[in-house]
C-alpha cells in the first residue's frame, strides 16, 4: 500500500458512507427516508473515523486537500507530496461517489426532486449569499484543521485518535453545518459534484456549479489558516505563510462581500 492508493482508498471509502447516508435520508423509497441531520451528521462523523482507521498508517489519512494545504504552509507535510495527495483525493471521491450512485440505482429514478439527487454526490447553502457562505466554510474547516491538530498533541489511548476526529466532524456538522452543508473537504463535494455531472442519473438537474468555488475555496483558506493559527498561537511559531494565507482570506473575502451585494440586488 502506497501514500497515493491509501489516500485513495481512503477518501472513496469516505465518499462511500458519507454520500450514501445522505442518498438514504433524501431519496424517494429508500428504507431510511427522511432520516434527518443527525442520522446524516452522526454517519458523516463514523465514515471519516472508519476511513481513517483503514488508511492511517499508509498515508496518515489526510483524506481532504484542506487538510494537507493546512499541514504543508505548518512545515508538518513535504510540499513535493501535495499534488500526488490532493490527486488520490479526487480519484478517490469520484470512484466512490460512482459506487453510492450504483448502490442506490432504482432509487435515482423513483426520486423526482432533482435537488435531492444533487444533495446525495455535493453540498448547496441554506441562504445563498456568497459572503456568509463561503466564512461558513472558513470556520468549519479552520475549527476541522486546527482541531485536529489540537487532538494529535493530546495522548490517546492507542487507537482512538480516529474515533475523536470523528466526533469532531459530528459536532461541526451539528454546530455549524446548517448553513451550508459543511463540505470541509474540496475533494469531498469537487469529486462528488464531477461524478454527478457526468453519470447518467435519470432526471437530474444542474450542478450548481456557480456555487461549486466556494466549498472549494472556503475550505482551503480555512483549513491552512486553522493549522498556522495552532502553531502561532498554541506553540509560538509564527512563520511567513500565516500573513501570507491572511491577507489572500481578507482579499478573497472583500471580492465575496462585494459579489454578495450584487447577488441580493438580483433577488
Amino acid at each position: 500500500m502506497t501514500a497515493f492508493m491509501g489516500e485513495l482508498i481512503g477518501t472513496m471509502i469516505l465518499i462511500i458512507l458519507g454520500c450514501g447516508v445522505v442518498a438514504g435520508a433524501v431519496l424517494d423509497r429508500t428504507k431510511s427516508n427522511a432520516g434527518g441531520w443527525v442520522v446524516i451528521t452522526f454517519a458523516w462523523g463514523l465514515a471519516v473515523a472508519m476511513a481513517v482507521y483503514a488508511v492511517g498508517q499508509f498515508s496518515g489519512a489526510h483524506l481532504n486537500p484542506a487538510v494537507t494545504f493546512g499541514l504543508a504552509f505548518a512545515g508538518d507535510f513535504a510540499w513535493a507530496d501535495v499534488p500526488a495527495y490532493i490527486a488520490a483525493q479526487m480519484i478517490g471521491a469520484i470512484i466512490g461517489a460512482a459506487l453510492v450512485f450504483g448502490h442506490y440505482l432504482p432509487h435515482w429514478k423513483a426520486t423526482g426532486d432533482k435537488g435531492a439527487k444533487l444533495a446525495v454526490f455535493s453540498t448547496d447553502p441554506a441562504i445563498p449569499h456568497n459572503f456568509s457562505n463561503l466564512l461558513s466554510e472558513f470556520i468549519g474547516t479552520f475549527v476541522l484543521v486546527m482541531g485536529i491538530m489540537a487532538i494529535g498533541a493530546n495522548e490517546f489511548t492507542e487507537g482512538l485518535n480516529p474515533l475523536i476526529v470523528g466526533l469532531l466532524i459530528v459536532v461541526i456538522g451539528m454546530s455549524l453545518g446548517g448553513t451550508t452543508g459543511y463540505a470541509i473537504n474540496p475533494a469531498r463535494d469537487l469529486g462528488p459534484r464531477i461524478a454527478h455531472f457526468l453519470l447518467p442519473i435519470p432526471g437530474k438537474g444542474s450542478s450548481n456549479w456557480g456555487y461549486s468555488w466556494i466549498p472549494v475555496v472556503g475550505p482551503l483558506l480555512g483549513g491552512s489558516f486553522g493549522a498556522l493559527f495552532y502553531k502561532a498561537i498554541f506553540t509560538g511559531v509564527i512563520v511567513s505563510a500565516f500573513w501570507y494565507v491572511l491577507i489572500a482570506s481578507v482579499v478573497i473575502f472583500i471580492l465575496a462581500y462585494v459579489g454578495s451585494k450584487k447577488q441580493a440586488s438580483v433577488f
